[in-house]
């Protein structure tokens, strides 16, 4: 049986199987893929990334005011590991005084997600976490179909449900299409987000740029800011799908596009993380002087994270933190 060599592939090429992987991520409703490079029809203006079209309002409900978000731990984690993603929720609405109002902060990348807010005429959405639940020995198993996660999300009480799976727990789509996905039931009024660990799985597709994408230009991977490059990556996920689901929860919120495949406040501007970046090269970003590690944004107890780029609806375009 013949292999593709991608070795031997021209870079434009190698562009357009991007742009046809990033046409197959998105074709299924609240999917989303940690490694998507930005479509071909962007164009930068004063260093921002300006997209096809904006994102429009469709004059439904957002997630406004004070949010409750509780966190189902399903399978093992181990307490740094839980810290790493405690921390980056806390940091949303953290006010740090330490640091100055020049450096890039958790809180200023959610600071553009309160706009979609403010210009609907809600409330700006303040994010507590309520509850922890532990279910260490997968009382449903380890192999989980998509109507399992919904039914763990909603044996739980929460305004928002996160549902984390451990690295050794596999769900049906996960590597093969997505890296997690919000769903909702606006009868119930009630929302969930999934994402999985991919570190032993996909990292090549769930935790790049901390990991070598299976596909295209083989740069060196960059170090993850906290050392985990399973839970680094999945705390971009997470960044990503707060963003859509806050500003999209019950699909006639804002996005752009079909409401079957939405692009949302994150996914508008897949792969994009620094000034600069394009297929396969994440942009300029920070880098820790003593792990070496990489990052564009500060967060409480002294983390660093990588977040992923929004549209920032005040300039109609793609802007990173950085």
């Amino acid at each position: 049986m013949g292999s593709f060599d991608f070795s031997k592939t021209p870079y434009p090429l190698l562009v357009l199987v991007f742009l046809c992987l990033l046409q197959l991520t998105y074709g299924t409703r609240n999917l989303f893929s940690l490694y998507q490079p930005p479509p071909m029809s962007l164009t930068y203006h004063n260093g921002d990334l300006l997209p096809p079209m904006s994102l429009t309002y469709h004059n439904g409900d957002l997630l406004e005011s004070e949010l409750k978000i509780s966190i189902l731990w399903y399978g093992k984690f181990s307490p740094a590991q839980k810290s790493i993603i405690v921390d980056f929720l806390r940091s949303l609405n953290a006010f740090n005084k330490i640091v100055s109002r020049k450096t890039p902060t958790v809180t200023k990348w959610w600071q553009i997600i309160q706009t979609y807010l403010t210009k609907a005429g809600k409330k700006e959405t303040r994010l507590v976490l309520s509850n922890q639940f532990t279910d260490e020995n997968c009382s449903i198993g380890k192999t989980l179909k998509k109507s399992q996660i919904s039914e763990l999300a909603h044996s739980k009480k929460g305004e928002l449900i996160l549902v984390l799976t451990a690295q050794d727990v596999a769900v049906e789509g996960f590597c093969m299409g997505n890296c997690g996905y919000h769903r909702s039931d606006q009868g119930k009024r009630s929302v969930f987000i999934w994402v999985g660990n991919s570190a032993t799985q996909c990292p090549g597709q769930c935790a790049w740029p901390f990991h070598q994408p299976i596909y295209g230009p083989q740069s060196d991977p960059l170090g993850a800011p906290n050392g985990d490059v399973g839970v680094d990556g999945m705390v971009v996920n997470i960044a990503s799908l707060l963003a859509g689901v806050v500003t999209n929860p019950y699909w006639d919120g804002y996005y752009q596009g079909p409401a079957e495949a939405p692009l949302e406040a994150a996914s508008a501007c897949a792969g994009l993380y620094g000034k600069g970046a394009y297929p396969g090269y994440a942009g300029e970003l920070l880098v820790d002087s003593i792990t070496g590690a990489s990052f564009n944004a500060h967060g409480t107890n002294g983390r660093k994270y990588l977040l992923p780029g929004l549209f920032d609806p005040n300039k109609s375009a793609c802007s990173t933190i950085v």
